[in-house]
C-alpha cells in the first residue's frame, strides 16, 4: 500500500506519466495502469481524506480481488464438514481442495479456497529464521502420527509409526513405516535412510527422543550410545533440537506436515494388512513428494538436491552400520557374563570386573577399559555357557577365593547329601567352574534352613536329577522334600523292599 499511495500521489499530484511512476516505483507500466483503473473503479479522490487507512483503501481497490471475471462459481463445499475433515491426521486444506476440484471442475482456485478459511486460521509465534548450507544438516524425527496395520489372519489392529527425514538446504525427503519408536527401528530407519540419499550430511538434528538422547540438555545433551556409535560409522555428529523447542526444526516439521498430507491424508482410507505393504504406498508418496514441482522455485526437491546438496555431501562407507546393543555386565566368579539368558566367557582375570557388552544379530564382543577381551558368535539356542579354553584358569590356580573343594566343604558342613549334590551340579558341566555360580545360589537358599530338610531336599533333587537353582528352590516353596517317611492312608508307616531308605545314598 505504500507504493500505491505513491503512486497515486505522482499521479494525482505531480501528473507523471505511467511510464515515469513505473520508472520510479520499480513496476511495470501496465501495474501501474492497472492501478489507476482500480483508483477510478472506486471512486477515490484525491487527496485522500484523512480517516483513510491502508486496510480500507485496499478493501476499495481489491473488492473482487483473488475472483475470476466472468467466472461463476455456484457449487460450494459444505464449510462446516470440511472443517471437521481437517481434523482428521494428514488432511490439511490442499488435499481437501483436490478432492474438490475432483467433484467440482470450474469451482474455486486454490487462493480462492483458502481465503475462505482465513477466519479460522491463528496467529502463528514467532519462530527462528535459520539458513541451511547445502549438505550441512538433515533434521529427523517421528511424526507423532500412526498408521494402522491390519492383522490379515486376527484382523486386529496394530498402529505404526512413520519416520520422516529432511535435508536443510533442499528439503529431499525421506520417509517410512516402523513397528515403535525404539532404538532398533530408530537406527534401522537412520540405515535406510542414507542408502536413500547416497550420501551423508554433516549434521544430524534429532527431537529429544529417548531412543535418540539419553539425557536432554541445552549444553551438554547425553546421546544414545548406540545411535552415536552408528553417527560416528557415517562420519556424521549430532546436534539435538533445544529440549522444549520443537520449532527450532522447522524444515523436518515442515516436512512432517508435508509427508502426512501427501501420505496419511491421501491414503487415510487404505488398508494395510502388513508393513512392507504400507511402506510401499509410501515409497510412492515420498517420490511424489520428491518429484513434485516447489511454487517458489520453480524446481522440485530431488532436482535442488542434485544440483545443490549432493556435491556438498560426504560420501557412504563401503559396508552399512551394523545395529548393536550395549549393555554393562560384571564377570562372574565363573569368569562369564551374561547376554539375554547365555553366558559367554572372559579371561580369568577379569573376574569382578565391569566390562561392557557388544550384542549384534552373529556376534557378542566383550570391551574392558575400551579393548576388546573377547568375542563370541551368539547363541540362540542350545547350551547356554560359551567358554573359550583360553579364558579358563590352570588346574592349580585359584581365584577369587572359589574353588570346588571350598564348595565341597562348605556343603559338607551341612551333611553329606548336600556335598553329594554339590558335586553332582559341578560333574554336570563341562567345566566345574561353570557350576560355581549355582553352588552358590543353592548355598544361600539354604541358609536359615534346618540340616535335616536341607538333606532331605538334596536326597530329593538327586534323585530326581534335578540340578538346577530354580529346581532346587521349587523343592522347598512346595515342600517336596522327604523330610518324613512315607505312610499309608491309615497313618502306618510304609515298609516295603522297593523302597530305598538312607542307607541307599552309601
Amino acid at each position: 500500500m505504500r507504493r500505491i499511495k505513491q503512486l497515486l500521489t505522482m499521479h494525482f499530484g505531480a501528473g507523471a506519466s505511467a511510464r515515469r511512476i513505473a520508472h520510479e516505483i520499480g513496476v511495470a507500466p501496465s501495474t501501474v495502469r492497472e492501478y489507476l483503473g482500480r483508483a477510478a473503479a472506486a471512486g477515490i479522490s484525491w487527496p485522500l481524506a484523512t480517516d483513510v487507512t491502508d486496510e480500507s483503501l485496499m478493501a476499495q481497490m481489491f473488492v473482487n480481488a483473488g475472483v475470476r471475471a466472468g467466472a461463476r462459481f455456484h457449487a460450494e463445499p459444505d464449510w462446516s464438514a470440511l472443517v471437521g475433515e481437517l481434523k482428521r491426521p494428514g488432511v490439511n486444506l490442499l488435499v481437501l481442495w483436490e478432492e474438490y476440484r475432483a467433484v467440482h471442475p470450474a469451482g474455486y482456485a486454490y487462493s480462492r479456497f483458502c481465503q475462505l478459511f482465513r477466519e479460522f486460521e491463528r496467529r502463528l509465534s514467532p519462530t527462528m529464521r535459520q539458513s541451511h548450507v547445502a549438505g550441512h544438516k538433515a533434521f529427523v524425527d517421528y511424526s507423532g502420527k500412526q498408521v494402522p496395520i491390519t492383522d490379515p489372519v486376527t484382523g486386529e489392529v496394530h498402529p505404526a509409526e512413520i519416520f520422516v527425514a529432511v535435508l536443510g538446504a533442499s528439503s529431499l525427503t525421506y520417509a517410512e513405516v516402523t513397528w515403535t519408536q525404539r532404538l532398533p527401528d530408530w537406527i534401522g530407519a537412520h540405515i535406510r535412510m542414507f542408502r536413500f540419499w547416497g550420501v551423508a550430511p554433516r549434521l544430524l538434528v534429532p527431537d529429544n527422543l529417548k531412543s535418540a538422547i539419553h539425557k536432554a540438555s541445552f549444553y551438554d545433551p547425553e546421546v544414545n550410545r548406540s545411535y552415536g556409535m552408528m553417527a560416528a560409522h557415517y562420519g556424521v555428529g549430532i546436534l539435538p533440537a533445544r529440549p522444549y523447542r520443537p520449532r527450532d526444526k522447522a524444515a523436518v516439521e515442515a516436512g512432517v506436515r508435508f509427508a502426512q498430507s501427501y501420505i496419511l491424508g491421501r491414503l487415510r482410507n487404505v488398508a494395510f494388512f502388513s508393513l512392507a505393504e504400507a511402506n510401499t504406498a509410501v515409497a510412492a508418496a515420498v517420490e511424489r513428494i520428491n518429484s513434485r514441482e516447489m511454487r517458489r522455485l520453480g524446481m522440485s526437491r530431488r532436482q535442488l538436491f542434485e544440483a545443490i546438496e549432493q556435491p556438498a555431501m560426504r560420501a557412504l562407507p563401503q559396508d552399512d552400520f551394523e545395529y548393536a546393543e550395549w549393555h554393562l555386565a560384571r564377570v562372574g566368579i565363573d569368569y562369564h557374563v551374561e547376554v539375554q539368558g547365555f553366558f559367554y566367557s572372559v579371561p580369568h582375570v577379569l573376574i569382578r570386573e565391569q566390562v561392557d557388552t557388544r550384542a549384534t544379530q552373529r556376534t557378542i564382543e566383550v570391551f574392558h577399559r575400551g579393548k576388546r577381551v573377547a568375542a563370541h558368535p551368539r547363541r540362540y539356542g542350545g547350551p547356554r555357557h560359551g567358554t573359550q579354553p583360553e579364558h579358563m584358569p590352570s588346574a592349580h590356580r585359584r581365584y577369587a577365593e572359589w574353588t570346588p573343594e571350598r564348595l565341597q566343604r562348605d556343603a559338607r558342613s551341612i551333611g553329606p547329601a548336600t556335598e553329594a549334590l554339590v558335586i553332582a551340579v559341578m560333574a554336570r558341566r563341562p567345566h566345574p567352574e561353570q557350576g560355581f555360580r549355582t553352588c552358590l545360589g543353592v548355598l544361600r537358599l539354604f541358609r536359615g534352613l534346618e540340616a535335616a530338610r536341607v538333606e532331605a531336599a538334596c536326597l530329593r533333587a538327586v534323585e530326581l536329577g534335578a540340578l538346577s537353582y530354580a529346581s532346587i528352590a521349587s523343592i522347598l516353596k512346595h515342600r517336596l522334600d522327604p523330610s518324613a517317611p512315607p505312610q499309608a492312608a491309615d497313618g502306618t508307616p510304609l515298609l516295603h523292599e522297593n523302597i530305598r531308605g538312607a542307607r541307599y545314598f552309601h
